[in-house]
């Protein structure tokens, strides 16, 4: 049987839940899959899996750069095996750009690297006020002011739908399930994936 990698970068935990949760899904959808960090000091061997699955939230206005070390690291494994994308951030807490290709965060870190994955998503984080350190709690706080969200220090706010990570989890699988060749858990799958 196929097995398949999910890769996260996490700053307060909430993406880090979100994989864990689409990893569980995609479990009880019959595939076998490893859900592990994608920070700097670890070590994976990609000729292990079938496809690999990577989330990252936003921190100011940017995706972790472990993210990007790791894509241009493995560009050429990504470009040439099933492979997905999915951004955590609070502007997708808005209707009008909760989809990758209305999510001006999404649309920016595909202008900015050469893998296309084949498939991509997009949910909304958390507000964590009560985990922030002083400064970041303040400039997290100047920045819902001017886009409209929750000031309120006070609590912490989880805008992520949960409903939105199963589907997305559960198309993510059938995603996979069209994309891939069965391959012996020693062999990679090398069927390109149109993007």
């Amino acid at each position: 049987m196929s097995e398949h990698l999910l890769l996260y970068a996490s700053h307060d935990g909430q993406t880090k839940k979100i994989a864990q949760a689409i990893a569980a899904e995609l479990n009880q959808q019959g595939l076998m899959v490893q859900c592990q960090s994608i920070s700097g000091d670890a070590v994976v061997n990609l000729n292990h899996y079938a496809s690999v699955l990577i989330g990252s939230p936003i921190r100011y206005g940017h995706h972790l750069p472990d993210v990007f070390d790791f894509i241009r690291l493995h560009n050429s494994f990504l470009n040439t095996h099933a492979s997905g994308f999915f951004s955590v951030n609070l502007t997708a807490r808005k209707p009008e750009k909760n989809r990758p290709e209305t999510n001006p965060y999404v649309q920016k870190f595909l202008s900015k690297i050469t893998w296309k994955p084949g498939f991509t998503g997009v949910m909304a984080g958390s507000l964590l006020y009560s985990r922030y350190r002083w400064f970041d709690r303040v400039m997290i706080q100047f920045i819902m002011k001017m886009t409209g969200g929750n000031t309120d220090a006070s609590k912490d706010i989880e805008y992520t739908d949960w409903a939105v990570v199963r589907q997305f989890a559960q198309d993510y699988a059938q995603y996979l399930k069209s994309n891939t060749i069965c391959c012996k858990r020693s062999e990679a799958c090398s069927k390109p994936v149109d993007a």
